[in-house]
């Protein structure tokens, strides 16, 4: 009898055991299965979308910061840095060449003033170099980045950010400079030296580019890039395109954000630009602001892309109104991070402000992105010289989840995880006790 009841007891023991041997893993494949569905869940919300500003130091900073709406921009862009022919950009607390509004340098406190405002705003800063028109007091591009010169530029501008507590470094080599410098084989190491350096500080390093042969970014410099802000405007100007066009269309944005899916941009890095200036041509002064066009040319212009008749020898003006910025937001949210913009300075002001339209439809996206399944933009964007439709980019890429979902692949795994994991460890406890 003692022999049978040590048995039994120890028999109740082993039982005991494996039950709560099995509840532990059971419990904890719970957990975990839990965490996992959770982990999914979130890792596939959308990124809040960027809305990146350019501020000018050639058009009073200080003065733009003080007047624009941080709350509604992620980034801003001070441009443009230059180095001096040895690589060189500051000297006794003033930029070697980065020249004001009154024409004289850009001193580090008027820097500063600018970066310690946006980040109490929780606002990135980042410094732009180069740019569209590179002035008389910088060195020569070309030369600065052969690979004899490069690391010192690059060890120049890494200190620049470090000292002044940038976000990270915008590059905008433009046009001739960026094609020689591609061709000499320059471009893409200078990139990808920047990118080695400002990871490691967890800073960002992004570009400007056109979508015209000659003046795009090569494809192998993409992968450096946190954000490729692509500038969708100047198809005309004062002296260069095609005599009555249009100088930003939403068909050339839709056209131009094809071409850099195209060339492998992913929709991570995408930034579509619009401007917030326009031309004028015949009797109309050649540049205007949009704050200019509505104070010289009256509010009711507000909402088109065109004064007068776009057509050569014509008097006109063209630049972008209210809806057709916002159409191109849609678009830029639809199939890219968000929205660049030449320039802050340059806006309208209270409801005639296209920074506040662009914001009124990232939140319209952000509310209806759980309540929508639908990838389409507005395929029908008026203007004032044409009704026409456009057809939008294509729809967002299967990998670029949605707010709050997951993929049916992986819910099918999970289900079948949470089936047959449990039954596994029941069958081995049985095994154990036998």
């Amino acid at each position: 009898m003692k022999s049978i009841f040590v048995k039994t007891q120890t028999a109740k023991k082993i039982s005991v055991k494996n039950y709560l041997s099995f509840n532990k893993y059971s419990s904890l494949f719970k957990y975990i299965f839990i965490a996992f569905l959770l982990g999914n869940f979130t890792s596939g919300a959308a990124a809040k979308p960027v809305v990146i500003g350019y501020v000018p130091a050639f058009r009073a900073m200080a003065a733009t910061i003080d007047a624009t709406d941080l709350n509604l921009v992620t980034h801003i862009n001070i441009s443009f840095l230059n180095p001096d022919a040895s690589g060189a950009l500051i000297k006794n607390d003033a930029m070697l060449c980065m020249p004001n509004a009154a024409g004289a340098s850009t001193t580090a406190s008027d820097l500063r003033y600018v970066i310690d405002k946006a980040h109490q705003a929780n606002v990135k800063v980042l410094v732009s170099v180069a740019g569209g028109v590179i002035p008389s007091c910088s060195g020569d591009w070309n030369a600065l980045l052969h690979t004899a010169n490069r690391q010192a530029v690059v060890d120049s501008l890494i200190k620049f950010v470090d000292d002044f507590n940038l976000d990270g470094l915008d590059v905008d080599l433009e046009g001739d400079v960026l094609t020689k410098i591609d061709k000499a084989g320059d471009y893409t190491p200078f990139i990808q030296a920047l990118s080695a350096q400002l990871k490691t500080r967890n800073k960002l390093l992004s570009c400007a580019t056109a979508s015209y042969e000659g003046g795009m970014i090569p494809v192998a410099s993409i992968p450096y890039f946190d954000y490729v802000n692509i500038m969708s405007y100047d198809t005309i100007g004062p002296s260069w395109g095609k005599p009555g066009v249009e100088h930003s269309t939403y068909a050339q944005a839709v056209s131009d954000v094809n071409l850099w899916k195209s060339r492998g941009l992913s929709q991570e890095k995408l930034v579509l630009g619009v401007p917030f200036y326009g031309y004028g041509f015949g009797t109309y002064a050649a540049n205007y602001s949009f704050k200019e066009i509505l104070e010289k040319l009256g509010n009711d212009n507000s909402d088109k892309d065109v004064i007068g008749t776009a057509c050569a020898n014509c008097n006109y003006v063209t630049y972008n109104g209210l809806s057709t910025i916002k159409s191109k937001t849609r678009l830029a949210l639809q199939n890219g991070a968000g929205v660049m913009i030449w320039e802050l300075s340059e806006d309208g002001t209270g409801s005639f402000s296209l920074l506040k339209a662009i914001n009124t439809e990232i939140q319209q996206a952000s509310g209806s992105a759980d309540s929508s399944s639908s990838n389409s933009v507005s395929t029908s964007v008026q203007s004032s010289s044409s009704a026409s439709s456009v057809t939008t980019a294509s729809d967002t890429p299967q990998s670029k989840k949605s707010g709050g979902s997951f993929d049916l692949e992986s819910l099918l795994l999970l289900m079948l995880i949470g089936i047959f994991l449990p039954l596994c460890l029941r069958k081995n406890l049985l095994k154990k006790k036998r």
